[in-house]
């Protein structure tokens, strides 16, 4: 403990700029004999005398601060302001689990246990075939705001010009394509990397993700050799009718009952139903509404005035799509493969031997599936961002200093949209682009 100071006398204090106070106090302090049975304790308060104890007097220099809420004025908060976009995975490699194996390997040891007791699986809505009724509404504005999205895509192709890449994935919004040589297609040593640059479509801007329609999800598995009985539709669109959308043309069984399992094996799902006669297969004009295929024929060059509110409803649109998709996917089973680009909406995946990605002959063409994330279902597709579309080409040695955003954003801000908070740390809008010739000089 520490003897409290019996006397405290202030002499000078002078307050600084900076908020601190300096000053000198001088105290008087006892003179102890020993140390080793008593200990100092150091407290300001009111001269006490001690009987018999010679004093001390000695001068110490003491700083303090004018109030609290000054200590945390040159503290700046931590603000995203540059964000790097996902790293792209090397194809010769497994994707990583969205949920850590461990959670995994554990679900499935306890999984196992109640198996072996005999004890029923539990399963909630819908892991049981039964609908959630809080997420229909949903499921049904994810599909109106998907056919707004595809008309507005489709319309503003036709005022800003895109280009894509003929032998790659890649994008850009511009009057002219960039000269940024990472092209990956087949023929790309030939241009030493560059692109060939052709006129985009819709199916170039929203990359589609096709899935089977599955009448009963829970149902026969799809065979290597019985895919081509089944659709191949949207994977947005096959998620909206397993959460509850009726499209006349696409049917799909409501339980009333739920679906019961020991472990992985099924013991009760209402018995099989015929499916209704794949009809539809051959005659594409049904569905055209939820599908981009051909759609700059359908839609026409939109006037120049409405080009603002087209925009603003497109990019409000995109948000909605990817904001209930992944609502539905935290409660709905959606499976994606681990080496391709294959999705299953469903709770277990197909056996259709179409996998070619890295050591299919391992997996006899099978595929490897894991569940999949919102990115593998609604794939965000990044598009170099522009600060002056009809300037110079983007050069391969400024690269660093470019940003990037999903290819609708991009598109929708050149048509006038303010961009959304969310995307502006990605574009990288505070760096200032230097010259070529100052690259090597920049840090």
């Amino acid at each position: 403990m520490l003897q409290q100071l019996p006397s405290v006398s202030p002499t000078t204090w002078n307050p600084s700029p900076k908020g601190l106070y300096l000053g000198i106090m001088e105290f008087k302090m006892p003179k102890w004999s020993t140390l080793s049975s008593e200990t100092l304790r150091l407290k300001f308060g009111l001269q006490q005398h001690q009987k018999g104890v010679p004093q001390i007097s000695s001068t110490i220099k003491c700083a303090g601060q004018r109030s609290r809420q000054y200590r945390n004025l040159n503290k700046q908060e931590a603000l995203p302001q540059n964000v790097d976009l996902p790293p792209i995975l090397p194809k010769k490699k497994k994707k990583p689990y969205p949920i850590p194996l461990k959670l995994i390997q554990r679900a499935a040891r306890t999984e196992k246990k109640l198996a072996e007791k005999g004890i029923e699986k539990p399963l909630e809505p819908p892991k049981n075939g039964i609908l959630v009724p809080d997420l229909v509404p949903v499921a049904y504005g994810i599909l109106d705001a998907w056919k707004i999205l595809i008309k507005g895509v489709t319309q503003l192709l036709h005022v800003i010009p895109v280009y894509c890449c003929s032998e790659c994935s890649e994008v850009h919004v511009a009057h002219a394509g960039h000269a940024i040589p990472n092209c990956v297609g087949p023929t790309s040593a030939k241009r030493r990397g560059l692109h060939s640059w052709i006129k985009a479509s819709t199916n170039d801007v929203l990359v589609p993700v096709e899935s089977y329609h599955l009448y009963d999800p829970f149902g026969h598995r799809i065979k290597h050799e019985t895919r081509f009985n089944y659709d191949r539709i949207p994977a947005v669109v096959e998620l909206c009718i397993q959460a509850g959308v009726d499209i006349p043309e696409y049917p799909s069984r409501r339980r009333m009952k739920p679906v019961r399992m020991i472990g992985k094996k099924v013991i009760d799902r209402g018995g099989f139903v015929e499916e209704p006669t794949p009809w539809r297969i051959g005659n594409p004009t049904i569905s055209i509404d939820f599908d981009t295929y051909r759609a700059c024929d359908r839609f026409p060059p939109p006037p120049l005035e409405d080009i603002p509110r087209i925009a603003q409803e497109t990019i409000d649109a995109y948000e909605r799509v990817r904001w209930g998709v992944r609502k539905l996917m935290r409660k709905y089973t959606v499976k994606a493969c681990g080496y391709c680009s294959e999705v299953h909406v469903g709770p277990w995946g197909h056996n259709a031997k179409l996998c070619g990605e890295f050591k299919h002959q391992w997996r006899d063409g099978k595929h490897g599936w894991q569940d999949a994330t919102v990115e593998e279902v609604f794939p965000l597709n990044y598009a170099w961002h522009v600060r002056d579309p009809k300037g110079p080409p983007l050069k391969g040695i400024l690269k660093k200093f470019y940003g990037k955003a999903p290819a609708v954003v991009e598109m929708c801000m050149q048509a006038g949209v303010e961009i959304p908070e969310k995307y502006k740390p990605m574009m990288r809008l505070d760096i200032i682009v230097p010259e070529t010739d100052e690259a090597t000089l920049v840090a």
